[in-house]
């Protein structure tokens, strides 16, 4: 079992941004930037484009209402998406509010206080 199929059942706390009968969002707890959000499916799988294709649609579709509400509640000029896929074998989109395509390098992951992430989850939360 992954440490993302921990935090669905709720072994491990998170900052839940939504969630559905298939996908979970969360913030991430080493962000790139404040908003960074880990889309991920229900269903563990591996590696990203192992997928079935329906399941890989739909989970695209959920992290766009998800992206729509981060840009809502982070000022930016767009969200930006990454799929990298070796951190965790469990597959999951990153998305990150950016300015620039720099704003995407990882080597720049942040740590974020408690009370600032508690405030972002629930500045995303109230856009969905």
């Amino acid at each position: 079992m992954t440490i993302f199929s921990k935090i669905i059942n709720g072994e491990i706390p998170c900052y839940k941004i939504a969630e559905d009968e298939n996908y979970f969002a969360f913030l991430d707890i080493r962000p790139l930037h404040v908003g960074h959000t880990l889309v991920i499916p229900k269903n563990e799988v591996d590696y990203i484009f192992d997928m079935e294709d329906e399941a890989l649609k739909n989970m695209i579709v959920f992290a766009k209402k998800i992206a729509i509400a981060i840009k809502k509640a982070v000022p930016c000029e767009r969200i930006g998406m990454t799929v990298i896929g070796l951190e965790v074998p469990h597959a999951h989109i990153h998305l990150s509010p950016i300015n620039s395509v720099n704003d995407m390098d990882f080597r720049n992951a942040k740590t974020l206080s408690k009370e600032e992430m508690e405030n972002i989850a629930a500045r995303i939360k109230a856009n969905l």
